[in-house]
Formats: C-alpha cells, structure tokens, sequence
C-alpha cells in the first residue's frame, strides 16, 4: 500500500474510532511534493462513500493535506453519513495528488482520461466545480464538463473560464 493511502487509512480508522487525529506521521517518500492540492476518495462495496479534496493545498505539507482531507471524506461530505466502525474493514481508498492547474483555451486541450477540469464561473468566482480525471463513465469531454458545471450549480450556458490538471493516483 502507497504510504500517502496508509495515511488516509490510519487517519480514517483512528478518527472514526477515537474522534482524533493520529499523532504522528511517518515521513513520506522524497519524490512526492512537499505542498500539493489533493483528494482523497472512500469506497465501499464498488460504490462511493466519501469524495472530499482540495484543488490548492491549505495546510503546510502534502501529509497534512491527506489527513485534513480523510476526515472530510469520511465524516464531512454531505452527500453521505459519517463512516462508522463496522464499515472500516470494507473501505477502498484513493489518494489523488493534483498538479497545479492551468488555463486553457480551447476544449481541444481537455481529454476526461488525462485530465481533470475545473470550471469557475466568470462572474462569481465562488461557483467552481471541479471532476477528477479518469473517473468510469466519463468518456468525453462535454460530459466531463457537463458535470463540473453541475458541482459549481452552473447554468449549461454561464460563461466559465476551465482549468485542466493532471493527477498521480495512489491506491
């Protein structure tokens, strides 16, 4: 197992167990950056339980990133109750660290395989919708931008600017 996914674990089990974090991390591999966006994705039984990310990183190091998002994943996305003790032997966990996005300005630039997207709205910069890449299902880009602009509660027609990303999946 990838130690940015032990990490995810750990945090994971020791939260939904004892409602803390753990107190220390081991330190991670030397080719990982030391401050990164990042999400950490929860399944269960093949279907998504927990999704939670983010697209800058917020805390002062990768590791620390990991364990802000876990919690979030698994107790904080709203889409979903809080993960508790009898379903931690049956979690599937992914870590994606995100490059740092860029602009992009034709949609020839996008391909849902390689690319995530983030679509932020050019009037209100508070509506942002963001779609990992190479998620099942998603095979173009308009569909991968279909999705995004429904994250963000975009209308299909609202101007956006769309920024494109690459991830490393660790499993």
């Amino acid at each position: 197992m990838h130690p940015l996914v032990q990490l995810a674990r750990d945090t994971i089990e020791t939260y939904v167990r004892h409602k803390r974090v753990p107190e220390r991390t081991d330190p991670l591999p030397s080719d990982l950056p030391k401050r990164a966006g990042c999400f950490v994705t929860i399944n269960s039984q093949g279907r998504l339980r927990g999704c939670i990310g983010t697209i800058e990183p917020s805390q002062d190091s990768l590791a620390l990133e990991v364990v802000q998002n876990a919690v979030s994943a698994a107790t904080r996305d709203p889409r979903f109750p809080a993960i508790d003790v009898r379903e931690l032997a049956d979690l599937d966990i992914k870590v994606d660290v995100l490059s740092e996005p860029e602009t992009i300005t034709s949609l020839d630039d996008l391909d849902p395989r390689l690319y995530g997207v983030i679509v932020e709205s050019q009037q209100n910069p508070l509506k942002r919708g963001l779609l990992l890449p190479d998620l099942e299902g998603v095979d173009t880009v308009e569909y991968q931008l279909e999705i995004a602009r429904r994250k963000a509660w975009l209308a299909p027609d609202e101007p956006v600017r769309i920024s494109r990303f690459t991830v490393a999946r660790y499993r």
